[in-house]
């Protein structure tokens, strides 16, 4: 395997457990690529849990930006944007020993540089760790998240599956939730991932970032409770069959096909919802 070389020189390759980088990244069959630190624990827990104590499966972990523009209060009021930058990474690779992720690349761009569609670095960085890696299922955020640097790292990271050949592309590709939730999409269009597993887990991975916790953001308690919530409003006629869910974008068309439009596709999506609404309130009248 060739060694992975960044762009950015603030890039870290980090293996929890202390194997040859090499070696971590060849494990990896799921790979999941966030905007910020504890963005990963949000969106990406179905490849987290579904590689959890398994030596036949690794998840990998991608940072993109540097985290230096969180909200802080508390014990972090005062903490500056190089400070905070520390402080990040290093709860990220707490989160990378908890979850036993196989590796975790922090690729500490600014945010700026990742919302620049004519910065190459963070693409390139991508795809170098994408064609190291050889992942079979990628995680992103999803098209349609508030948050614009999200949107920015789904889009890079399509960007940088599409310059792989198709036979080093991912089989899967998941767009998630973070900043907003996947609720409304119609149910044949979207992923739903059981996360009734590992709750403990879950819950201690969430629980890492303190900055974030004590900085005033309850991202823990929040993300526990959408993903029961999805779980009971899932289906308006049955009982619960899953103590947790997650949903997903399936983006996948978008690398199968790189002549597909990321905005149409989207438009796509909002609109079958759209007509639904639409559909049912006629009915109605």
């Amino acid at each position: 395997m060739t060694p992975v070389r960044f762009l950015h020189e603030g890039a870290e390759l980090f293996v929890p457990d202390g194997r040859p980088v090499e070696q971590a990244l060849s494990r990896t069959t799921h790979l999941g690529v966030a905007a910020h630190q504890d963005d990963l624990e949000i969106m990406a827990i179905d490849g987290i849990l579904e590689c959890f104590q398994r030596e036949d499966k690794g998840f990998c972990g991608v940072i993109v930006t540097d985290g230096a523009g969180s909200p802080r209060a508390d014990l972090y009021a005062s903490t500056s944007d190089e400070a905070m930058q520390l402080v990040r990474a290093k709860e990220q690779k707490k989160a990378a020993v908890v979850g036993e992720y196989c590796a975790l690349a922090l690729l500490g761009y600014p945010s700026r540089a990742v919302k620049d569609p004519s910065a190459r670095g963070p693409v390139e960085d991508l795809a170098a760790l994408l064609a190291a890696a050889k992942p079979s299922v990628v995680y992103t955020h999803n098209l349609a998240d508030k948050h614009p640097t999200h949107v920015a790292v789904a889009v890079r990271t399509i960007s940088a599956i599409r310059t792989l050949a198709p036979v080093d592309r991912p089989r899967r590709l998941y767009g998630c939730e973070v900043w907003r939730s996947l609720d409304w999409m119609l149910d044949e269009d979207r992923t739903a991932f059981d996360c009734s597993r590992r709750e403990g887990l879950q819950t201690a991975l969430l629980g890492v970032f303190d900055s974030q916790i004590s900085g005033g953001k309850r991202y823990d308690v929040a993300t526990m409770a959408r993903r029961r919530a999805h779980a009971t409003y899932a289906e308006s006629h049955g009982i619960d069959v899953t103590s947790g869910i997650a949903y997903a974008m399936d983006l996948t068309p978008l690398i199968e096909d790189p002549s597909l439009e990321v905005v149409a596709f989207v438009e796509g999506t909002i609109r079958r919802f759209t007509e639904e609404v639409r559909r049912v309130l006629i009915q109605s009248l």
